[in-house]
């Protein structure tokens, strides 16, 4: 079955990720970004729309001699099979080209955390005699204080946190919203920001989001993203730093003070128990030193 150029068939499919599944602009975004890699391989290759399919192995080979790793493959891989199972739902296609072309093996590395020390000179970091410097630092407590993706911290509203309750409401992947109880310390340093710092930022300007900048629009992730490096460095932290890094840190300190993984699992957002299960070595050792501390014959 001859098919079209394979751009406007790209933007189908992404515009049936939109509006049909809901995804959120991030996917989309990691969507198109995978997509318009593998058309500029077809385009580079001469490559037509017809023989695009039977060219997934080659790009796929391009990829690995590039020396890219096999999780970002893997995620690209992903994106083609989504796009051609799409292709052959909607009779563009005859046969899926992709299904039977296996994931590259992936090793499971381990989460990365800081320890305590980093992390409460990671949390002091911020300024607390400037608007920005109070933000940041309500930022930082409740990124670890409730582990939300870094766009589920940046895209919160007023409306979302309730103080008085310690709940924050967070949108994740496919706009799924969640309640995740938010700690003491956490609501502090927001309740400072609320009272001190949001209206010096704002000098009158209207927001509805949460953690605003000067003109009124919500923080980006790359500039939290700058921001957290910046505090990483001022706090003498010699391993650059991530949002993802936090949120690894909060599921890691949750699981070893005793938290169930399920538990965990929810307040994470993920939707399969598997995607929490690279924290089970946390519950083993764990485990291990329970048996050993208590046991009579450990």
């Amino acid at each position: 079955m001859p098919l079209p150029a394979i751009e406007p068939l790209v933007e189908a499919f992404l515009g049936f990720c939109r509006v049909e599944k809901g995804l959120a602009a991030n996917s989309i975004a990691a969507y198109r970004r995978d997509l318009s890699d593998f058309c500029a391989f077809l385009r580079k290759n001469n490559i037509s729309a017809d023989e695009a399919g039977g060219s997934i192995g080659k790009y796929l080979d391009a990829m690995y001699g590039s020396g890219l790793a096999s999780r970002s493959i893997a995620r690209r891989l992903t994106t083609l099979r989504n796009f051609y199972a799409f292709l052959l739902r909607e009779g563009r296609i005859s046969a899926d080209p992709v299904g039977s072309i296996p994931m590259p093996r992936q090793g499971r590395s381990l989460p990365k955390r800081l320890g305590t020390e980093d992390l409460e000179r990671l949390l002091a970091a911020p300024p607390a005699n400037t608007p920005g410097g109070l933000r940041d630092r309500a930022m930082l407590h409740l990124l670890y204080a409730s582990g939300p993706r870094v766009s589920e911290l940046c895209g919160v509203e007023v409306r979302d946190i309730n103080l008085e309750m310690g709940i924050v409401r967070v949108t994740g992947k496919g706009s799924k919203q969640r309640l995740i109880p938010v700690g003491r310390q956490a609501v502090a340093a927001i309740r400072e920001w609320l009272e001190s710092g949001r209206g010096a930022l704002l000098k009158g300007r209207q927001s509805r989001y949460l953690f605003v900048t000067a003109r009124g629009g919500p923080l980006t992730r790359q500039a939290f993203w700058k921001n957290l490096r910046h505090y990483g460095l001022t706090a003498g932290i010699g391993a650059p730093l991530t949002p993802h890094l936090l949120r690894h840190t909060f599921a890691t300190h949750l699981l070893e003070g005793g938290a169930d993984l399920r538990s965990v699992q929810t307040m994470l957002g993920h939707a399969d128990i598997a995607t929490t299960q690279i924290y089970t070595h946390v519950m083993r050792t764990r485990l291990r030193k329970t048996i050993d501390d208590h046991h009579p014959r450990a």
